[in-house]
Parts: C-alpha cells; structure tokens; sequence
C-alpha cells in the first residue's frame, strides 16, 4: 500500500505573472488514481511556525505569514506570496514530516509536494518558499525521532539551500547530484556533491549513483533518508539539461529504494521538480515514481 500524504491546499491559482503553476499537485493526485494502484492519503497539518523559525530568519517568516515578502524577495521565489501560496508553504513542511513519520511505520510513505530546497535562511529562491527538507530533518532529530538523516536529492538542481541550512549539522548528510551546468549558478557545499555534465544518460547516470550512494548510507549510517525525487533529470524536462529517460527513472528510484531496503532504514519522498507544456505527462512522472518506491519497499517485507 502507498501513502502519500496530502492536502487540497497544495494546490492553488498560479499567482501574478508568475510562470510557476501550482496545479500538477492536483494532476498527479489524479494520475496515481488513473493507475488503479493502491494508496491512502493521509492529510498533513501546518508545519508549528516554531520549527520552521528554527531553520529559517523569524523576520522573513513573519513576512510569509503577513504577505508582506518584499518584492526582490518575491522575484527570487519566481512569484508572488498570496495567502494561499502562504497556507501552502506551512503544509508542504508538515507534509514532509507527515510523511516521514509514516515511513517509520510502514518502511515507505510519499509527500505529495515538498522538496523545496533553494529556499535559503531569509529568503525563498527557485519556485521555493520554505525548506521542508531541512526544516522536518530538524524537527525529527529536534523531537528523537531520528539520530542521522541522509537527505538524497537527485532533482537536476542542486539542492543549495538545503546543503546552506544543514551545513554545520553533524547529524545530517547532504548528498545532491544534479546537473552542473543547471541552476543555481553559485553552488552552495553539500555533504557531497556530484555535479554532472549535460545529457547525460541513464547508464551514466546509474553508474554515479550506485557508487556514492551505497557507501553514504554505509559511513553515514542514517536511520531515515529523505528523497528529493525529483523527475527533472528526464531527457524531455523543460528546465533539465540531463537526458535520463523513463526507464532510467525507474532505475534511479528502484535503485534507491533497494538500497535503503538492504540496510533496512525508512525512506520518506517529496516531489520536487518536473516541469513541461503537458502537464499530465509530469503528473504521471511523478505519480510512477511514487507507485515503483512502494513496490520496491513492498518486496522487501515480502523477502
């Protein structure tokens, strides 16, 4: 069984002449239903306004809370803060850390949103407002319900403000592999960082990943990962310069899975980022890399 953690507030109006559209959180909602595979939803609460002052400047909070993010700020982000974009940005933070709690139950669980990781210290950046990666890394850790989090990005973007905020933290480990060339331009420092050249390919790609990853999670030793997944490094993204393709996405996430099934650590996924003109054909993407972790996460309680 998938359980993906939810709200309908996820999904809201794009806002002024942003370019950024909220509704693929909705699509692929549908386009999970449309697999028949079967999932529950599980609704998040807004992250306290506590834990995410513990990661990020308390003024630029109160400026999100108010509607009050200055312009320039504003233009970072990629668009304007409403209040519903507002309401949003406290339930993706609650939703990662929903969702890892239930992966510690059940081995596996989705956030159906999430993976915010451009937003810095006192600003959003990158269609990212706050960083629901580190700030429910800190909250798990903050409350004992983790010692050690691997947080594994492999959106096409380096995940900068998540490797800027953890930066000093002994009980997190950063691993981004990402497109070298692709945003942002000023890489931040990860734990470890594995910038790729342009196109490149699935078995490329695979080979990188099966390297690193495997000898993380064995110095590291984490007790949860969180999984950036990212669909972005598709061939066909409109904002990624890699070429995996749907298949070398299913390589990726199954690989990951199997990895963190091996050693027997929780794994909590967020959506991060997927972007083109057909919208469905994102939602899709990001829906199939959902449905392939609960079934790899499956046979491992199977064996």
């Amino acid at each position: 069984m998938l359980h993906v953690v939810h709200h309908p507030a996820y999904v809201s109006p794009a806002t002024g002449d942003g370019s950024f559209r909220f509704d693929k959180y909705g699509l692929v909602m549908d386009a999970l239903a449309m697999t028949g595979a079967p999932f529950t939803v599980h609704e998040p609460h807004p992250m306290p306004r506590y834990w995410i002052e513990a990661v990020h400047d308390p003024a630029y909070v109160e400026q999100v809370a108010t509607l009050s993010v200055p312009r320039e700020k504003e233009r970072r982000i990629g668009f304007a803060v409403t209040d519903r974009v507002m309401r949003r940005s406290l339930l993706s933070p609650g939703g990662t850390w929903a969702a890892a709690r239930l992966a510690m139950v059940h081995g596996y669980a989705a956030n159906a949103a999430g993976g915010s990781h451009h937003a810095l210290h006192d600003s959003g950046a990158g269609y990212c407002v706050f960083n629901d990666l580190a700030i429910a890394a800190n909250r798990l850790i903050g409350e004992g319900d983790a010692r050690r989090i691997l947080i594994l990005d492999l959106d096409v973007h380096q995940g900068d403000g998540t490797a800027a905020l953890m930066a000093d933290r002994e009980d997190v480990f950063t691993l981004s592999i990402h497109a070298e060339k692709n945003f942002p331009v000023r890489k931040a420092r990860s734990t470890l960082d594995i910038g790729l050249p342009d196109g490149t390919g699935d078995e490329d790609y695979l080979a990188v990943l099966m390297d690193v990853l495997p000898r993380a999670m064995d110095d590291f030793r984490p007790d949860l990962i969180l999984y950036q997944a990212g669909i972005d490094p598709h061939a066909d993204d409109r904002l990624g310069r890699l070429s995996l393709t749907d298949a070398g996405l299913d390589r990726r996430d199954r690989a990951v899975m199997r990895a963190a099934r091996r050693r027997a650590i929780p794994l909590a996924s967020t959506m991060g980022g997927g972007y083109g003109v057909d919208r469905m054909a994102i939602a899709r993407r990001h829906a199939d890399c959902m449905i392939r972790l609960a079934e790899e996460a499956r046979r491992g309680e199977q064996a």
